[in-house]
């Protein structure tokens, strides 16, 4: 029998068992996400197109080797009992059979096999495996159980940069796939597309003076990044953000880069043309509020890191390839209360921009649409009918705590009739009189009764009749004095965060929670932007008089609080869970916190169990 086909394949998978017990494996983390579910296929295919070769470098699962029989080393298949043809026949058969690379229109390129070895397939985590997909309402695939893969890497050199490249996978005479194949395409650096499946011929154009600009012909393979510019507005309680995602080599067009180099910006170029593309998107940054131009903060500027799921911020300066170097920048304007109507006039085109995405985020959700160089403005109107502004309000202290109602009426009547109680049983035995004061003090008996409602005055209750308030009304104020803690730490005003604080934070606290506590309270997202908190959840607390105050209260707490950010179109969110001892004391007829000791904190998974 052919030594093509399955022979003694158990005696084979055995031998690529035994060798994978030599290694020592290492899990590598990468960001693919997406719902195609195609970085988890069982076999995975990385293309790298150069200047002078494609680079294709495979996970093969361990049964479907056979498929790619022509990669496995000669020793293993002579130790199976075959008898392999010589490495240059296999890979020319390999080449034009198994996995085809053509160049525009010319025969397929022959494969170089560089490396070939037992490993365990790159762990590339996928949330939404096991999920189903709203769009095809399939199932989303995980990886197989079975993590063993023949890890091999090829060359296909070509003699000059080819206009198109087109890859085929192996199909059986139906024309159908003989093995599941996710692949991911990068152009000198440049991810071309998402994960996707490798299932029928996939045909790239290719722009070899800007590879971000390489596409697949079918629209199904690219990228969710497939712009080099998106702009966003943002409107939120007390600010508007104008937020500008730009590929640094598209800035070009507008403004000299100043660079050393034409590939990279180097480590020294850093902060300097960070500091220029702030400033430049700041000036273009062209909004009206309300029909008013409002002050510009520039909030931040930062490099960004782009990968196939997500973007990032780069902290530390660090070289960067210009192809893919991305710059973020944030221009804040702050308002007092969410506006009617608010427009950016956008004017950045150039030769290859002439369509820019867009998105307007206001609390209601995302709305996204894009701007032309006829159609140039976009326009966000305020449609929010029912929606609060968040407060801050001071937590009063029911009366029923802190006052005592005094039956002023019915008193009066029960000291009248004390004397008038006297004098019957004075003149019990004048019976004349005994009945005209018999009625007197009837009707003093009646008037403590009927003005007992009515004739009240309210005090405040001395320290000694304090009551003692319930654990489920004080877990209440707790979570209510906390979220006020929150969000007066929403203002970015320095003034306008104290005269919040006050409200539920005493005076000599107040520069302790401020200065000493805002950095463990606010819940910040990478990059250091401050999350809005929008849930609050006491986990444990443990409430007890406060033995300094006749109704201050003592808790010993543990609550988690939840923020969310929203930056170039993606909603980041944060889960912190703290632990403290807090006095909260009534002070002028609020409760306010009066005392804060924080133990512990800790960052959690938002999505994690509770």
């Amino acid at each position: 029998m052919n030594w093509r086909y399955p022979l003694k394949i158990n005696r084979l998978i055995l031998l690529f068992v035994l060798s994978c017990i030599l290694l020592a494996a290492s899990i590598a983390k990468a960001d693919w996400i997406n719902l195609s579910g195609a970085q988890s296929a069982p076999n995975i295919a990385e293309i790298h197109i150069e200047d002078s070769h494609v680079r294709v470098v495979l996970e093969i699962y361990v049964n479907d080797i056979d498929t790619f029989i022509d990669l496995v080393p000669e020793e293993w298949l002579k130790k199976a009992g075959r008898q392999p043809p010589p490495m240059q026949k296999r890979m020319q058969r390999f080449s034009t059979e198994t996995l085809q690379v053509l160049t525009d229109d010319q025969p397929p390129l022959i494969a170089d096999l560089k490396l070939v070895e037992p490993r365990m397939r790159v762990d590339r985590p996928n949330p939404f495996a096991g999920t189903i997909n709203p769009y095809t309402g399939q199932r989303v695939p995980g990886p197989p159980e079975d993590k063993r893969v023949l890890y091999a890497e090829l060359i296909y050199p070509f003699t000059q940069k080819p206009q198109t490249i087109t890859f085929l996978p192996p199909v059986d005479a139906t024309g159908t796939p003989k093995a599941a194949i996710g692949f991911i395409t990068y152009h000198k650096g440049v991810p071309v597309i998402d994960f996707r499946y490798l299932s029928e011929a996939a045909r790239i154009n290719l722009d070899w003076d800007d590879p971000w600009y390489s596409r697949f012909e079918k629209k199904a393979l690219q990228r969710w990044q497939l712009s080099g510019i998106r702009t966003f507005l943002y409107i939120e309680p007390y600010e508007v953000r104008h937020e500008t995602l730009v590929r640094v080599k598209d800035m070009a067009a507008w403004m000299d880069l100043g660079l050393h180099g034409a590939d990279f910006i180097e480590v020294d170029e850093f902060e300097p043309l960070k500091k220029r593309v702030g400033e430049f998107l700041l000036k273009n940054s062209k909004v009206r509020i309300d029909g008013q131009s409002l002050p510009p903060i520039l909030d931040r500027t930062s490099f960004v890191k782009y990968t196939m799921a997500r973007t990032f911020f780069i902290d530390q300066p660090e070289r960067l390839p210009l192809n893919t170097a991305m710059v973020g920048v944030i221009v804040t304007y702050l308002t007092r209360e969410i506006p009617q109507n608010v427009t950016v006039d956008w004017d950045l085109f150039s030769d290859r921009i002439q369509k820019v995405p867009t998105n307007a985020v206001d609390p209601a959700g995302p709305f996204p649409s894009y701007v032309t160089p006829e159609d140039n403005l976009l326009t966000w109107t305020n449609f929010l009918k029912t929606y609060q502004m968040p407060t801050v309000a001071g937590v009063t202290v029911e009366d029923a705590l802190a006052r005592v109602q005094i039956p002023l009426g019915s008193i009066i009547c029960i000291v009248l009739l004390v004397p008038v109680l006297w004098i019957l049983v004075q003149r019990k035995r004048d019976s004349k009189r005994f009945g005209v004061i018999a009625g007197i003090g009837a009707v003093l008996i009646a008037g403590s009764i009927l003005s007992y409602p009515f004739l009240q005055i309210s005090i405040a209750r001395p320290p000694a009749l304090a009551p003692e308030i319930s654990e489920e009304k004080a877990v209440i104020l707790l979570e209510s004095l906390l979220k006020n803690i929150y969000r007066s730490f929403d203002f970015r005003e320095e003034d306008d965060v104290y005269d919040r604080l006050t409200t539920s934070v005493s005076g000599d606290l107040l520069s302790k929670v401020y200065l000493q506590n805002r950095k463990s309270l606010v819940v910040t997202q990478a990059g250091g932007a401050r999350a809005r908190v929008s849930e609050i959840n006491i986990l444990d607390v443990q409430v007890s008089p406060s033995g300094g105050s006749p109704m201050g209260l003592a808790f010993h707490a543990t609550w988690t609080a939840q923020g969310t950010v929203g930056h170039w179109g993606h909603i980041h969110t944060r889960k912190n869970q703290y632990e403290a001892n807090i006095l909260v004391e009534p002070v002028d007829g609020v409760w306010k916190i009066t005392g804060l000791e924080l133990l512990d904190e800790k960052r959690i998974d938002p999505y994690g169990k509770r």
